[in-house]
């Protein structure tokens, strides 16, 4: 127990080492840094004031699609998000993102998105329920930045046909202030 405990506080340092946003063009709007981020995050997916990050981290997977009356649509992603290489959390159907440190889980819904050239759009998603006391226990807003790749194919599908589609992304994780 005090392994996690410890491990789950590195994480949280880790997470702010990288400077007040931990990734690049996430910085809240009370920070050093507020005119930067105001600019660098479309307003669609700003986190909304009274809120403060408290994790970041890269996604590295797949946006996992079906074919249904010969289009494709989204069934669910599957990633795994690291800081600095180490694995810290999953994240999949619902949306929802699991702690593999702690345990601790939220699922969420989009309430802003921002279109990317070439990519998934960049998201604001509103936190619908927490599980358990640690990293994502009281996460109110997350966001979904600098995505790659992901796109849903074009063009004909084969009825039940499935593919899965590589994408990166970085995640950083909100708590009401």
């Amino acid at each position: 127990m005090k392994r996690i405990k410890v491990f789950g506080s590195m994480i949280l340092i880790m997470a702010s080492v990288a400077g007040p946003a931990g990734v690049a063009g996430a910085t809240p709007a009370n920070a050093p840094g507020a005119a930067e981020y105001s600019q660098a995050v479309p307003a669609a997916i700003r986190v909304p004031a009274g809120n403060k990050q408290v994790a970041a981290f890269s996604a590295v997977g797949v946006q996992i699609y079906g074919c249904t009356g010969g289009a494709w649509s989204l069934i669910q992603p599957a990633a795994t998000l690291s800081r600095r290489g180490v694995p810290a959390a999953i994240h999949g159907k619902g949306p929802i993102w699991t702690s593999t440190i702690d345990g601790t889980s939220v699922t969420a819904a989009a309430v802003g998105s921002s279109p990317q050239p070439g990519a998934i759009p960049q998201l604001l998603l509103k936190a619908t329920a927490n599980y358990g006391d640690g990293i994502f226990g009281s996460v109110s807003y997350i966001q979904r930045l600098n995505t790659r790749g992901g796109v849903a194919p074009t063009g004909y599908c084969a009825e039940g046909a499935q593919t899965a589609v590589h994408y990166t992304a970085d995640y950083t994780f909100w708590n009401p202030a």
